[in-house]
């Protein structure tokens, strides 16, 4: 499409400009008072109960998955109180409402607040409210007595401090914005105590001027990101975000270009070409933008078979292959397809890369999870490339043959050792998976599928027929793991989407929200629980651009597809998606 050419001839100039449309939702979160972020507690008594955070203008929960007495101590001294003396799981203080804001916590224990800890993302969870985390506080030995109450009146200096850069009044430092290329200049007239926030600047009290090189495309922008210096407070807009997070980068204003570093990945779905979510990668690396570089690594990771298959493919450099490499999230067809794509990458590269930088990325192929008939038929192999790595490759083939010969009490010191290499990525063969589309059931060729009946699909419009239902449910079996010891001792799965509550109460399952996906095994599974766990997913694919835009994992064998603003990246396709249902079978 026209759109994306122009983004892709303007991303590599850094300058991208594809509608003067504000976004709304990032705007309001901009907008927010400094409320946000407070953590409060709902129970009977004021040091303890559910904890709810304040966020986007609501009040919400938070998942207890990773919930311990870390995240606790953060909440408790948050709201005053010396410490915590407990956690609490399961919604033990009731079952809140709304959002859930917050999942997967992973706190320090010395954060100023509970939003300053690691955390999946606002609002991005697989959580339900029976799950809503609680603490118990400590009070102290004489609370009563001693008292404390909040007074803040401080949610209108961030509006005062902006009328006194727009006033100029009491200035004492001038910020000089050139650009080398051309003659135009800008300058300004701030206050030096405001800059010394900023440390990445080096202002001193001895300091009066500074001068910053600017792209004149971004001269505009300047005046309301220096009063974003101010207030904390600023609109952005997709034509104004380059720029912003540019001069956030330059400036060393990290918050900010983490925030509008969210922008982009609003535009990270739009390019089925690849050559945007590239560019992005290698722009977020420039400027060191972790949260730009692994949104943009989870779309490539999600989307690697189609990466692959892509003219990009062999253009992509050194450090973004070895990035996507580490990952387990790819989602792929087997570990052989990902080592043919990359001995094709190596090749194509030729001289670019070294031979040490070859062997590097050789080593994160997960050779053991390589199908045991096509790593046979890799030691026949009489390429440049297997002869330039031989010891590498009969190594990788020595232990493959291992793996899947070998009991697990045999390898099991192996596998705590060098984890990464046991654990499997999202493997979408036919041997592992299986499709429900909207309109149509798919069945994989070549494996045996038990289908209820019939296959029309369901009208979002229409009623719940019997044989709309039965469309959308399929019994089907896998491996019990991917060695050979397991390959002819199989698991049944049924794969499910429900879309309604009466559906669910049919089954004897409860569910909070729709569509919701259940997957879960049944005869043989149970033999195998002391040795293998199933660590499955659900991948969300827009069906005519052939586009992953999500990826679940399963919880108690459900998995609730999450509404387009919790979403990580944003669903291009809300009304015409399939279900893809993969099993991921893993040593414990």
């Amino acid at each position: 499409s026209s759109k994306r050419r122009i983004m892709y001839l303007l991303w590599p100039l850094l300058f991208l400009h594809v509608s003067a449309a504000r976004l709304s939702l990032f705007d309001d979160r901009l907008k927010q008072p400094k409320q946000v972020g407070r953590v409060r507690l709902v129970g009977d008594l004021p040091s303890s109960g559910r904890v709810e955070v304040y966020h986007d203008g609501q009040w919400g929960t938070v998942c207890d998955d990773g919930w311990d007495l870390a995240e606790a101590q953060v909440v408790c001294r948050q709201l005053g109180f010396p410490g915590a003396k407990s956690v609490t799981l399961g919604g033990r203080y009731g079952e809140g409402s709304g959002s859930i804001w917050l999942d997967d916590m992973n706190c320090k224990g010395s954060e100023s607040s509970l939003s300053d800890c690691s955390f999946k993302g606002w609002g991005v969870t697989d959580c339900t409210h029976k799950e809503d985390a609680g603490v118990v506080c400590e009070t102290g030995t004489n609370i009563t007595s001693n008292r404390q109450f909040s007074v803040d009146n401080s949610l209108g200096l961030s509006d005062d401090l902006g009328l006194l850069f727009d006033s100029g009044n009491g200035c004492d430092f001038k910020i000089n914005i050139k650009d080398n290329s051309k003659e135009s200049e800008l300058t300004f007239c701030v206050h030096s105590m405001i800059l010394m926030f900023y440390p990445e600047l080096n202002i001193t009290k001895d300091s009066r001027t500074l001068t910053v090189d600017v792209s004149q495309t971004c001269h505009p922008h300047v005046s309301a990101f220096l009063r974003y210096l101010y207030a904390r407070q600023i609109d952005v807009s997709i034509t104004s975000a380059q720029c912003l997070h540019q001069l956030a980068f330059t400036f060393g204003v990290k918050k900010l270009m983490e925030d509008v570093g969210r922008v982009f990945t609003l535009l990270i779905p739009e390019d089925n070409t690849f050559h945007t979510q590239v560019s992005m990668f290698e722009y977020g690396v420039r400027t060191g933008d972790l949260v730009l570089q692994e949104n943009v690594l989870q779309y490539l990771s999600w989307n690697c078979e189609f990466l692959i298959s892509s003219p990009v493919w062999s253009t992509i450099s050194f450090h973004m292959m070895d990035a996507l490499l580490r990952r387990s999230d790819l989602v792929v067809k087997d570990e052989a397809f990902l080592l043919e794509a990359l001995e094709r990458w190596i090749q194509n590269k030729g001289d670019e890369i070294s031979s040490d930088q070859q062997a590097s990325l050789l080593n994160l192929i997960r050779f053991l999870l390589i199908p045991v008939d096509k790593l046979y038929g890799m030691q026949f192999s009489s390429s440049v490339l297997h002869w330039n790595h031989e010891k590498l490759y009969l190594t990788g083939l020595l232990r493959g043959f291992q793996f899947n010969a070998l009991p697990f009490s045999k390898i099991r010191k192996q596998i705590y050792n060098m984890s990464s290499e046991y654990l499997p990525r999202i493997y979408t063969g036919d041997e592992w998976s299986v499709i429900l589309n909207a309109t149509t059931v798919k069945y994989p060729r070549n494996r045996p599928t038990y289908s209820y009946g019939y296959t029309i699909g369901y009208n979002y419009n229409r009623g719940y027929g019997q044989n709309r239902i039965q469309s959308r449910i399929q019994t089907f079996s896998t491996p019990a793991h991917p060695s050979a010891l397991y390959r002819e001792q199989n698991v049944q799965w049924q794969a499910q989407v429900l879309l309604n509550n009466q559906e669910c109460s049919n089954y004897g399952i409860s569910c909070t929200s729709f569509p919701v996906a259940r997957l879960y095994g049944y005869g043989n599974q149970n033999m195998y629980a002391s040795t293998i766990r199933y660590n499955n997913r659900l991948i969300l694919t827009c069906k005519n651009e052939n586009n992953i835009f999500h990826v679940q994992d399963f919880k108690n064998d459900m998995a609730v597809i999450p509404n387009n603003s919790s979403m990580g990246l944003p669903n291009p396709c809300p009304d015409d998606y399939s279900f893809r249902f993969v099993v991921r079978p893993e040593y414990i």
